[in-house]
């Protein structure tokens, strides 16, 4: 599949076949991974493949707690969305944010070295480490999505971030951006709806 065959391919997926990735196509993945760009050209990120099933549903156990329908759609209320296609979209998300890490057929969760606190940058280059390992992710959703493999991903919470790094004996000063789960569309998987836009109305000439 060529690179923008792989761009259009890519699409978001909760709904997973019991079918793993073999590992020498998450190899390729991971190296596609590593193929981005870094913004000290120093690569310092290390990935944990979560194999064993019973230990990644314990770890889940432990900071995701699953919600409902109903009660997804009193959170999406709550944020006062009005938009059908993004309401349905966050509807269907939530009650699967457990489920779709423990069912993937693989979940990586990618680590990266961040000199200063995240969430207290004191500019805009701080945040550069953090900028550098999403498109290290995005490179491996390419990939993935080459290989006819789908996936999502999951922003940490502050309390789970910290479960986890202590769970996974994580070396001080590394962060991880997102879980990342990936593997082969169910039959039934339902796509994630987008917004229609036409690309070239977002463009300006020099100025807004």
């Amino acid at each position: 599949m060529d690179l923008y065959s792989a761009i259009y391919a890519r699409q978001t997926i909760r709904d997973f076949a019991a079918r793993p990735v073999d590992a020498a196509t998450l190899n390729k993945i991971i190296s596609a991974g590593f193929a981005a760009p870094t913004n000290n050209h120093m690569r310092e990120w290390h990935f944990v493949v979560l194999e064993d099933r019973p230990k990644r549903r314990e770890l889940l156990e432990k900071v995701i707690h699953p919600t409902t329908t109903k009660g997804a759609t009193a959170i999406v209320n709550r944020w006062g969305l009005t938009d059908e296609c993004q309401r349905e979209l966050y509807i269907n998300a939530i009650p699967k944010q457990f489920s779709m890490i423990e069912e993937a057929g693989c979940v990586i969760l990618l680590f990266y070295r961040q000199p200063c606190p995240l969430l207290k940058p004191k500019s805009q280059s701080d945040l550069n480490p953090f900028a550098s390992i999403w498109l290290c992710v995005e490179n491996m959703l390419l990939a993935a999505a080459s290989e006819g493999i789908f996936g999502v991903t999951r922003i940490p919470f502050a309390d789970e971030r910290k479960i986890v790094l202590e769970a996974l004996n994580i070396p001080t000063g590394y962060e991880f951006p997102c879980w990342l789960a990936l593997g082969y569309p169910a039959d039934n998987a339902k796509r994630a709806p987008q917004v229609q836009i036409d690309p070239l109305t977002r463009i300006h000439m020099d100025v807004w």
